[in-house]
């Protein structure tokens, strides 16, 4: 009974496709702007190379869908070209990077609602409302597959609304010398500029694999996963680079820098304060509507590994919806805990915090699954297609290793030290598989029914927490953030 209540959860092409798009563009269109405005409207350069790359990085996901449809998208390519180890480390930086930037997705989305709630502006009220948002959405992966994908399709719908409105009518109101304006403010020369605009744009992309992760919970994955794959870019990338490209031509670059919601202030300047009331709702919802799909990958992919013995078992564990119920409710405390250790004065300084460590992590995973599709498709596929497939999976991996050369330093460097250490975590995994196989237990088993009421509990509390914060209780708290404010020091003429 349970495993056709699980059946009956799965999600058709419709909502697949809703989910890939969702995904990336509830993550990636709208704090950019504003992050982007840091280096300029060079960036248009970054974004066409980022659509070539990104393009390159669908038609590999879609055809190692097609090869091998096995639920963990990068963790199972790579365990299955490579072995254990690659499998369990692409795993581990895969689910971290997701954790990491799940965050990101409830810092854009609360960003653009401190217009009607003022009290969002105190980092602390913002951090209860990220923390009330996590949970809330946890809430809903549990009660099934099926529920997020309603959401996510309904959430997708009111994302177009800004992103496609701003790509088609903003350029009515596109100023060609505001735009040239701001063209390159990075300091740096123009090679430079670009090379650290792709870090950003990638981020844009990130959800390209989701089909592939959730092929565990999509109806007739063989199909269905290549299709979501591939369509979902092409409608994202149109809309990526129209829209951004008008809106650096209608707000002047100093005021895009310091925008909280770049979308509105454009549609502020075109239709009013009305006009900017409604993308920034629809802005909202569509960034928070995509942490529901993007909570639902950290499950499937944490479950895959978990299933093969090289993650804790408590991810293995599902309800009777087939949810890894347990493994998500460990993912919301994690998820919180790096809420408040990254709580920023401005919603677009923590966004550009979290998106790039979280793209930096997530690089290697897709330059491992673009080489996989190498491994896994000798033999299988035409010697043309094959060919044809070999020049695809290049263009993806030198993309993937661009960017990440282009990435920040220091950022770069400790990520890929943390990739060094996941031996050492392997070892630990490798025992706790071994005495799986040993014993003769099967992973996997029925998930704590609590789990449910007390994820459903910590969400009502941190609402409750948010609204008590926002009515005037913290005036004279103090709050002290990650980077401590400059201070005034002496100089040798004192």
């Amino acid at each position: 009974m349970a495993s056709e209540t699980a059946e009956d959860n799965k999600i058709g092409l419709f909502p697949a496709t809703m989910m890939v798009a969702g995904n990336m563009m509830g993550s990636g269109v709208f704090m950019l702007p504003a992050n982007l405005a840091a280096v300029g409207s060079i960036s248009l350069i970054g974004w066409l190379i980022t659509v070539a790359g990104a393009v390159a990085l669908a038609l590999v996901f879609s055809r190692l869908a097609a090869l091998y449809p096995a639920a963990g998208g990068p963790y199972a390519y790579a365990r299955k070209a490579f072995g254990d180890y690659m499998g369990y480390q692409t795993n581990l930086i895969y689910w971290l990077a997701n954790v990491v930037g799940n965050v990101a997705l409830a810092t854009a989305g609360l960003g653009y609602l401190m217009h009607f709630f003022p009290a969002l502006q105190h980092p602390l009220v913002f951090a209860m409302a990220q923390i009330a948002v996590i949970w809330m959405l946890t809430y809903a992966n549990i009660l099934g597959p099926k529920t997020v994908g309603q959401i996510q399709s309904m959430t997708t719908g009111l994302v177009l609304i800004p992103i496609l409105g701003t790509a088609i009518l903003g350029w009515f109101w596109f100023d060609s010398q505001t735009f040239t304006a701001g063209w390159n403010v990075s300091g740096k020369g123009s090679a430079s500029a670009v090379m650290a605009t792709l870090t950003f744009t990638l981020w844009a992309f990130i959800g390209v694999e989701t089909a592939s992760v959730s092929a565990g919970v999509v109806k007739n994955p063989t199909r269905n996963v290549p299709i979501a794959t591939v369509s979902g870019v092409l409608v994202a990338s149109v809309a990526y680079v129209l829209s951004s490209t008008a809106i650096m031509g209608m707000i002047p670059n100093k005021e895009l820098i310091t925008s909280s919601a770049p979308f509105a202030d454009a549609a502020r300047i075109a239709l009013g304060s009305t006009a900017a009331n409604i993308v920034a709702i629809c802005a909202a919802i569509g960034c928070i509507g995509s942490l529901g799909g993007w909570t639902l990958l950290v499950g499937q992919s944490a479950k895959a590994a978990a299933d093969d013995g090289l993650f804790p078992a408590l991810f293995s564990k599902t309800n009777q919806k087939g949810v890894p119920s347990l493994g998500l409710a460990l993912v919301a405390v994690l998820m919180s805990l790096q809420v408040l250790a990254t709580m920023s004065p401005t919603a677009s300084e923590q966004f550009g915090k979290i998106a790039s460590i979280a793209v930096i992590m997530t690089l290697l995973p897709y330059i491992y699954s673009a080489v996989a599709l190498k491994v896994l498709g000798y033999g299988k596929m035409p010697p043309r297609q094959y060919g044809i497939s070999t020049i695809v999976l290049l263009i993806a991996a030198i993309y993937c290793m661009v960017a990440l050369v282009g990435s920040d330093g220091a950022q770069t460097r400790w990520s890929l030290i943390f990739v060094v250490f996941t031996i050492v975590f392997y070892a630990l995994a490798l025992n706790h598989k071994r005495a799986v196989q040993e014993e003769h237990k099967l992973p996997g088993g029925p998930s704590p029914g609590w789990v449910r009421f007390v994820t459903l509990s910590v969400t009502i509390a941190a609402l409750a927490l948010t609204f008590w914060l926002s009515v005037g209780q913290i005036k004279d708290l103090k709050i002290h953030h990650r980077e401590p404010p400059p201070v005034d020091r002496p100089t040798l003429d004192d």
